[in-house]
């Protein structure tokens, strides 16, 4: 059977992916600087939060990264309060950090 567009979009999201290595996560952390790696629950994730003077401007980023998911194929955890926004990226069927996350913490960015 052949593979759908969304399960070729995210090979991530399929069990035994590649994680990144050590050696990968410095490289890779240094393009998304304002991100910090963390450990959740024992799974290392992507975490940024983003700062903003109202509730609606941070639900309107909610929503675009919420679209930026769905595209592609791929959801991180979203924590949205009074303008703020954490954001949490990570490769839930590999419990822990595929390149991919990395590349969607950058697009993340981009959508301010």
């Amino acid at each position: 059977m052949p593979q759908t567009q969304l399960e070729q979009k995210c090979e991530a999201c399929r069990a035994g992916a590649p994680q990144v290595s050590d050696a990968e996560l410095a490289e890779l952390i240094r393009v998304i600087p304002d991100w910090t790696p963390v450990v959740i629950d024992g799974v290392l994730q992507l975490q940024r939060v983003y700062e903003f003077s109202n509730f609606a401007q941070a639900w309107a980023m909610c929503d675009r990264v919420a679209a930026l998911a769905e595209e592609a194929g791929h959801h991180p955890a979203l924590l949205l309060g009074w303008g703020r926004l954490q954001v949490n990226w990570w490769s839930h069927k590999i419990r822990g950090l595929h390149r991919l996350d990395f590349e969607l913490a950058a697009k993340t960015d981009q959508l301010l």
